[in-house]
Parts: structure tokens; sequence; C-alpha cells
């Protein structure tokens, strides 16, 4: 992959919205836009982002997890499934 084809200059965006459209969608790579030779924005295909958003938010939830662990706030896997277990029996009480 060749990053500088992947940056381009406002203007190249203004003159050119249709084909640097097609082309981030056809890549699936951003696309860098400049303005005044400095980067400005970054364009992205829909489905690209949105799968860096999972990927940021599981990623999110990792380092909670791993803060938990270090602060002790842990459940035993047996205390976990107990209380599942019960809340089954529970609902499956409950219905007709």
């Amino acid at each position: 992959m060749n990053i500088e084809q992947d940056i381009r200059p406002v203007t190249h965006l203004k003159t050119n919205t249709a084909a640097v459209l097609a082309q981030i969608n056809d890549t699936g790579r951003p696309m860098i836009i400049t303005q005044d030779g400095k980067p400005r924005a970054v364009l992205q295909d829909p489905d690209s982002y949105e799968r860096m958003r999972n990927a940021l938010a599981l990623l999110k939830l990792i380092a909670q997890g791993e803060e938990d662990i270090r602060k002790g706030r842990t459940i035993k896997q047996t205390e976990v499934f107990s209380k599942l277990r019960a809340r089954l029996k529970k609902r499956a009480g409950d219905l007709p």
C-alpha cells in the first residue's frame, strides 16, 4: 500500500468528489485530505468505519476488564454459573 496515493488536497476533493468516494469505497482505504499542506480530515467508507468503531469498543471492554482484574473486582466462574442456573430455574418456574 502506498499512502501517497491516499493523501489529497481539499481542492482535489472539491473537483473530484465522486471519484474520491468511488476510490474510498472500492479500495476500503481511507483518504487523508490536506489543507495548506497539513492533514485536516480523513475520509473513510462506512463499512471500514463501523469495523473500526467495533474494534475500539472491544478494546475498551478489554481494558475495563483488565482494570477490574487489577482491582480485584472478580467473581469465580463457579459462582457465576450457579447464579445463572438459579435465575434460569426461577424463570422456568414462572412459565405457565
